[in-house]
């Protein structure tokens, strides 16, 4: 008897990972595709404004490459799409274009002239302490517009990744140090 019961025992634990999947096929699959929209042609840079400097070219060169890593998360150290922090995101965007930064923000703050507020550009640098307990500069972001004294910065923050914010915002407003231009 007891062997019986251990064959059985052996039996059902063996089979355990055996048993099929039921599949039945009695209705029938339809797939529907939607058609794509017609790609949108390239929007091709207009001339440049009169009065407008090669400054001002570089700058948006700039700004558009590092607006291309919108969205990117954040990562300390980095420096790729997989990954960056804000001074990474700057020291990347302006490498590009042929312009050698430090790669800390602290030290990014030592390049350029200072600059102030109300004559902050786009393409020029600002520099933050996002801790009270920091003794030093800790973040960076660079000017992508000004309008209607509305100072907008892109950067790589810690909670959102690479983004667009606004110097009307309390927290960066109070956490602001320096404004430089490189450029």
């Amino acid at each position: 008897m007891r062997k019986i019961l251990y064959i059985l025992l052996i039996l059902s634990v063996a089979s355990c990972g055996v048993s099929k999947k039921k599949t039945t096929y009695s209705k029938t699959r339809k797939v529907s595709v939607a058609a794509s929209k017609p790609e949108a042609p390239e929007k091709v840079a207009p001339p440049p404004k009169k009065g407008s400097s090669p400054k001002d070219n570089k700058a948006d060169h700039i700004i558009k490459t590092a607006l291309k890593y919108s969205g990117v998360r954040y990562k300390y150290g980095g420096t790729t799409k997989k990954g960056m922090d804000c001074s990474g995101l700057l020291y990347v965007a302006f490498g590009e274009n042929d312009i050698d930064l430090p790669r800390t923000s602290y030290h990014m703050a030592e390049e350029g002239k200072r600059i102030r507020l109300n004559e902050v550009e786009k393409g020029d640098l600002l520099f933050f302490r996002t801790s009270k307990r920091a003794k030093r500069i800790n973040h960076v972001g660079m000017v992508v517009a000004v309008e209607n004294d509305e100072i907008k910065f892109v950067h790589a923050s810690t909670s959102r990744g690479v983004i667009v914010s606004s110097l009307r915002e309390g927290y960066w407003n109070s956490a602001f140090v320096k404004a430089t231009r490189v450029l």
